[in-house]
């Protein structure tokens, strides 16, 4: 009787604390009201998040108006080179921040490409027309690969089948090296990193030399009379198919005109096909096929030396060494969040379900 009488006393104590449960917030209702009463600058991360939306659109506005802003060049690459560490931080994982942070760093890349030529003056001054002649005479026997190949293939000022298609080659060049971090990127996410690494390691070591050692093409060498004649045969190709069309398109993409040392055209071509050769033989072949067609037509065409072609070599084989060393073989940790663009990938939801214990167990 005294067991029962305790319990029976106990029933109205208990009923008074499940009330009291009953009138108390839940965990999340209780954040929000916290939330409600805090100002909005504190909320959360919300401040963060805003300040990062700011330092994009400064990112990406500040380098394109530098000239008009008069931006030091110091504050310019601070400005250019915070853009995809923002990037990185602000957006959650998968494709599109993937594609987003490798686009931020091409803006940074292309904003220092273009900056020497803020001051064409100074630069003409500190371009580099005679070192390259001497050294390709030296690959050439005593004349210019340009020159000489000019000479047996061209005639004169009529463009043959060859003219266009080397010149073809030479403009897919603006789709491949990026085409191929996209490739991997939507087929093979697992090699996604390494391949963006390389590549934009390989834009980031040429712009050393456009800095350090301003360098003029063949065409331009010609102009000014250090070389015999050289047609440059993309002007020709692009006037003839676009008519008045091509000045105001070539000039939209022109940017440094004595960015010739290194050859990224080549470097990065050759980084592209060490990536595609790593998914397979198929692959490799494409890759490899075009760096060499590539590397025939800058030549050719007028725009490289073949030293360039070799500095070029040289940056894809140190970008390359280097994505291997930060991105190892064994690394595929990033494939899943890529190929769920962020979400839980369903092999792991199968591993959850799989690791949890049956029902008759539970109980």
């Amino acid at each position: 009787m005294g067991a029962r009488g305790d319990w029976q006393r106990g029933r109205p104590r208990a009923r008074r604390a499940a009330r009291q449960r009953e009138r108390l917030p839940s965990e999340p209702t209780a954040r929000r009201c916290r939330r409600a009463t805090l100002p909005h600058a504190l909320r959360g991360r919300d401040w963060l998040r805003a300040a990062g939306c700011a330092a994009l659109a400064v990112g990406v506005i500040a380098p394109a108006a530098r000239k008009r802003l008069r931006l030091p060049p110091l504050a310019t690459s601070l400005l250019a080179w915070q853009l995809p560490l923002t990037t990185a931080r602000l957006l959650p994982p998968g494709r599109l921040r993937a594609a987003a942070t490798y686009a931020a760093q091409m803006w940074a890349y292309y904003v220092h490409y273009d900056m020497p030529d803020d001051r064409p003056g100074a630069l003409e001054r500190r371009v580099r027309v005679d070192y390259p002649i001497a050294i390709d005479r030296l690959f050439g026997a005593g004349e210019v690969p340009t020159v000489r190949l000019q000479r047996a293939l061209a005639r004169g000022e009529r463009l043959r089948a060859h003219d266009y298609l080397l010149t073809f080659a030479h403009w897919a060049w603006f789709v491949v090296p990026h085409g191929t971090v996209a490739y991997t990127l939507w087929r093979h996410p697992e090699r996604f990193r390494r391949t963006a690494v390389g590549v934009a390691a390989c834009f980031d070591l040429g712009l050393v030399g456009y800095w350090a050692l301003p360098t003029a093409p063949p065409w331009w060498a010609s102009r000014i009379g250090k070389l015999p004649p050289v047609r440059r045969t993309m002007a020709a190709v692009g006037e003839r198919l676009w008519g008045r069309l091509w000045q105001p398109l070539y000039h939209s993409v022109e940017g440094n005109p004595y960015a010739a040392m290194p050859s990224l055209h080549f470097g990065t071509s050759v980084v592209a096909a060490r990536a595609l050769a790593e998914i397979g033989p198929g692959h490799g072949a494409i890759g490899w096929g075009y760096a060499g067609v590539l590397g025939f037509a800058l030549v050719y065409l007028g725009e490289h030396y073949v030293v360039d072609l070799v500095a070029g070599a040289l940056c894809a084989e140190v970008a390359w060494r280097l994505a291997r060393k930060v991105v190892p073989d064994e690394d595929r940790s990033v494939s899943g969040d890529l190929r769920s663009n962020g979400r839980v990938p369903a092999t792991a939801v199968g591993k959850l379900i799989s690791s949890s214990p049956p029902a008759s167990a539970a109980r």
